[in-house]
């Protein structure tokens, strides 16, 4: 028996790009398509089988330890977009400043579908939700050097609307305009999950 549901949910890529070098700079340089293997999408230096711990995992792993690379994509919705940008007071948020790898449109409350979940292109081409995309200070140094005095607003602006991480499950290619559709696992919530977090 499947245990990914499929839903009747689809996305629309609207947007896709790559981190050329992030040590250089963390502004993506948009795509009209991407190549996905296994090490994430090429020319993506996110990308890899591997990578090192970063403040993600810090409960679990020492800085830089090398772990499975779960973090290939950075993928946030259009919906997700218009709203930061509306409370930091910007027309626009030009997902480039956020080192963005697609932006997709036509999913409620994206950023908080199930880990687990399966986004699917025409090709078969599959990519899985890791968990939701923290917001931190990188972004905001962007948008500061292009739109000085609004930086510092993005990290509570983009609370809870930071889109997701995601990793390649199978290979294929994404191009602007194309649909994918949504896969959910096939479970109810954790029973314990609400206790865990008030303990935490």
């Amino acid at each position: 028996m499947p245990a990914l549901k499929k839903t009747r949910h689809e996305a629309e890529i609207v947007w896709l790009g790559t981190v050329p070098d992030r040590e250089a700079a963390l502004a993506s340089t948009p795509a009209a398509m991407l190549d996905l293997s296994f090490a994430g999408p090429a020319g993506e230096d996110h990308g890899g089988e591997t990578r090192p711990s970063c403040s993600r995992v810090l409960g679990l792993y020492p800085r830089n330890t090398p772990i499975r690379n779960t973090r290939q994509l950075s993928v946030v919705s259009e919906e997700d977009l218009s709203a930061i940008a509306a409370e930091m007071g910007l027309d626009a948020l030009d997902p480039a400043w956020l080192g963005s790898t697609m932006v997709i449109r036509g999913l409620p409350d994206f950023t908080h579908v199930p880990p687990g979940s399966r986004l699917q292109g025409p090709d078969g081409s599959t990519i899985t939700v890791d968990m939701e995309n923290r917001p931190c200070t990188l972004p905001a140094r962007v948008i500061e050097d292009v739109r000085p005095g609004f930086g510092k607003a993005f990290k509570r602006a983009a609370e809870g609307r930071r889109g997701v991480t995601a990793w390649v499950e199978r290979e294929g290619r994404l191009t602007v305009g194309e649909r994918l559709r949504l896969f959910i696992p096939d479970q109810r919530p954790w029973a314990e999950l609400e206790a865990a977090r008030a303990a935490s």
